[in-house]
């Protein structure tokens, strides 16, 4: 295994408590997946605004409430970045004809060009993501990676 910290120091080190704790390895790999994103995807459209995009590209039509679902978002964040993409020309929200206070959300064209692109820079991306793993495991990998969301996200929830 390689190293458990982001910088080495001669005269101190972390401890193996907190380099082997799961919440602290996710901090890592969030924070350096941020980096890589902002540097290979995209500068100014951020990892919540892209699947927003990406998820009501797939689901035209659909209401705010449910995109955020499928995205893992809250729904203040979630009301917060549909209003950023609707301000950027991305996402157009219209009221439900049914319940005008449910909005119901389409990409523009030019949200459209910009997840198309987007989504090819970001899939270059998980491949180098993945890069030290053997392509034959990946797939476990990420199903691992599922389990541990799934089961956070549980987490999260309880009492």
């Amino acid at each position: 295994m390689t190293s458990s910290s982001p910088h080495h120091t001669p005269d101190i080190a972390a401890p193996q408590e907190l380099t082997h704790a799961p919440g602290y390895l996710a901090r890592r790999m969030y924070q350096a997946y941020l980096a890589a994103w902002l540097r290979n995807v995209d500068a100014t459209l951020t990892g919540p605004q892209f699947a927003v995009l990406q998820i009501t590209g797939e689901n035209p039509g659909s209401d705010q409430r449910s995109i955020a679902a499928l995205a893992a978002l809250d729904s203040s964040t979630m009301a917060d970045v549909a209003r950023r993409l609707e301000n950027r020309g991305l996402l157009a929200r219209t009221p439900s004809p049914a319940d005008a206070r449910r909005k119901l959300l389409h990409l523009t064209e030019e949200g459209r060009a910009t997840v198309h692109d987007a989504n090819r820079r970001a899939r270059k991306l998980d491949e180098e993501l993945l890069r030290p793993i053997p392509p034959e495991q990946r797939a476990q990998v990420l199903e691992h990676l599922s389990a541990l969301a799934d089961h956070w996200e549980q987490l999260s929830q309880e009492g």
